[in-house]
């Protein structure tokens, strides 16, 4: 059983107080926990499992760790939400389960799951996971559990990176490349695979430690999952093109002697995706249409905002395509067994998605800002109730925040809100105004001492946004957070709270998100998306005055793109070389990925032998000196 105790840790996170243990308490009380379904459905058709399965990359760094999370057993410690608690349980199981005739998933290998269904001759296998190593991992398990057998299909149901990224654990890229194997995923695939994070990629990695968790310990007072599954498996990422594309709802396929019939639902969870029926086998592959979770309208680690109205929609049809399917699975968590069964479970993600979207639409018609209609809205409680409905991933609350979002944007038509002071500046003013920084503090402590953690955040925020070398200050606002992640329900959220309180005290990371570990998928990517990338990195104020014609030349494709900077802006096109530029950069693609990613600098190369220069070299370097290098290491919770 898991315990904690009433002393600060080793990281500094703090015990539960007395009013987070009453909060805790209410949830507890307000839900079903005796429904023990879930507990029966996820045990069911288990095969195997390695207890402490640990996972290396090629340098021997830990790209999976089951073991971490040992300590999730029992009834739910004071700092953890019972609710978030039972499901962090849940997605705690993890090995090789038969789910159906012919049909095998292995779980607990990775954020996601991997489903791997008998063909005549081999293996189809459905969502390789995140990385080559726990998808060979997995895969290696699965022969040896069920006896070896080739692969004989690979599906991607959408354009996430967990769900394509261990692709090289399953196929090499010989074999994807004969065309003997069907590689089959949702049109537009390629292209969102591979650009979902080229532009803003270095923010989204940074929030995305906050989301995750990443630099967090795994314990009762960090980490314990996120909702979805565990955490991301961090190790090499790359990806196959598909020779085969579904476009239409209704399409089939015959692969290895097993018929898919596909609805496609773009645009919904992710801009590309597809679900499948297996009609001789009566079961639904629904991808991540449906989770046993709430899922994101928007994510915390920053995206477009989804189409609730057509998520709704699409899960709509899938009841009506379902037909006397009596087995549901997914790319997360567990199935689901008989048809009536699966139906409520549809309907009820259904209901949950167009609610959100009727009612947040119906406050923000009625003039209710985006925090106004989170602060009110609320599930009706047949689908409060469903443990598959509750915000272990998404929230109510961000969700409504979401679909206001899409309609309204960020403007709430007030105008004081229309162009005010930036933190740092409002801060110093707000902290003036209170009579200084030690009645902030007071005031600050007395809130915290009603339990009030929500006010203390905002007021605290102030603070150490005017005086950020104000330990007091920050030492109580970390304190504040460990409550707010205590109560959380949500596991992002959760993560969100305890790495603002773990930053507070420890400090920002040394390093971003190692970009080299996408080289496997940015070696598939347009060369477009790395020129669009490059003009958004092109500091403009440096770059006023200056006026630059670059040809890129890439020697392997005979290809050629201008690049023109004027007016402190960076225009690039496919074209024949110009003639009157500056200079002509001649290099081959795997070159020019090896100096995105940082494998190769940029004056190293200048003078190797690797690529060739006509024209000025010192303006081609003067060019690449107006990019700028985020580190992605920025300050969240501090200036």
């Amino acid at each position: 059983m898991a315990t904690d105790t009433n002393s600060v840790d080793s990281y500094g996170f703090t015990p539960a107080t007395q009013f987070t243990i009453n909060a805790n308490q209410r949830v507890r009380d307000a839900l079903p926990f005796e429904d023990q379904t879930d507990f029966e459905e996820s045990d069911r058709g288990f095969i195997a499992t390695i207890p402490s399965l640990k996972v290396l990359d090629n340098n021997g760094k830990t790209a999976w760790d089951t073991a971490a999370y040992q300590f999730i057993e029992g009834e739910a410690p004071a700092t953890v939400n019972p609710s978030l608690w039972r499901q962090a349980t849940l997605n705690n199981k993890h090995g090789l389960y038969k789910i159906g005739e012919g049909i095998y998933q292995v779980r607990g290998y990775d954020l996601a799951n991997m489903t791997v269904i008998e063909g005549d001759n081999g293996w189809l296998v459905v969502d390789p996971l995140t990385t080559a190593e726990t998808a060979s991992a997995a895969m290696a398990f699965v022969n040896e559990q069920l006896g070896s057998k080739p692969v004989k299909a690979l599906l991607f149901t959408h354009s996430h990176i967990d769900h394509f990224g261990g692709a090289l654990g399953i196929l090499t890229k010989e074999q994807a490349a004969s065309g003997e194997i069907p590689i089959i995923a949702p049109s537009g695939f390629m292209e969102e695979a591979t650009s979902e994070n080229i532009i803003a990629g270095m923010a989204m990695g940074r929030r995305a430690m906050y989301m995750y968790g990443k630099r967090l310990p795994r314990s009762v007072r960090g980490h314990i999952g996120s909702g979805l599954g565990k955490e991301p498996a961090y190790g090499a990422f790359g990806i196959l093109e598909p020779n085969t594309l579904i476009e239409k709802t209704g399409q089939s396929l015959t692969l290895d002697g097993i018929r898919f019939e596909f609805q496609v639902v773009s645009g919904t969870e992710a801009p590309a995706e597809f679900t499948f029926f297996l009609p001789e086998k009566n079961a639904f592959g629904g991808a991540e249409l449906v989770s046993r979770t709430m899922h994101n309208l928007y994510t915390l680690r920053g995206t477009k905002v989804r189409d609730a109205l057509k998520w709704s929609a699409s899960i709509d049809e899938a009841i009506d395509l379902l037909g006397s399917t009596d087995l549901y699975f997914g790319s997360h968590h567990w199935p689901i067994w008989g048809t009536e069964n699966i139906i409520q479970f549809l309907e009820n993600q259904r209901d949950m998605y167009k609610y959100i979207h009727d009612q947040s639409v119906r406050m923000l018609n009625q003039g209710l800002t985006s925090s106004e209609i989170a602060e009110q809205l609320a599930l009706p409680p047949a689908l409060e109730q469903s443990f598959s409905n509750r915000g272990y991933y998404g929230t109510t609350k961000h969700n409504a925040k979401a679909v206001y979002q899409a309609y309204l944007g960020w403007y709430d038509a007030n105008p004081a809100n229309l162009n005010p002071l930036p933190p740092e500046t409002s801060s110093v003013k707000y902290v003036k105004l209170m009579g200084g920084s030690n009645a902030v503090l007071a005031n600050a402590q007395n809130a915290f001492d009603q339990g009030e953690y929500r006010w203390v955040a905002e007021l605290l925020n102030h603070l150490v946004f005017a005086e950020p070398e104000n330990m007091k200050a920050k030492s109580l606002l970390a304190n504040t957070y460990d409550q707010l992640g205590y109560q959380s329900e949500s596991g992002p959220w959760r993560d969100v709270y305890l790495t603002a309180a773990y930053e507070l005290r420890h400090g920002g990371p040394d390093a971003g998100v190692d970009i080299a570990m996408m080289k496997g998928v940015l070696e598939h990517t347009p060369i477009e998306n790395f020129l669009q990338s490059m003009a958004v990195r092109l500091k403009g104020p440096d770059a006023i005055g200056e006026e630059y014609l670059i040809n890129f030349t890439f020697t392997d494709r005979n290809e050629n793109y201008v690049v023109r900077v004027e007016n402190g802006v960076l225009h690039h096109r496919k074209a024949e070389v110009n003639a009157q530029a500056n200079a002509t950069l001649k290099l081959t693609y795997d070159l020019f990925i090896k100096m995105a990613i940082g494998e190769a600098g940029i004056k190293d190369t200048l003078f190797s032998d690797d690529l060739s220069v006509e024209g000025s070299t010192l303006d081609l370097i003067g060019f690449f000196r107006l990019l700028d290098k985020p580190k992605g290491t920025f300050n969240v919770v501090t200036p």
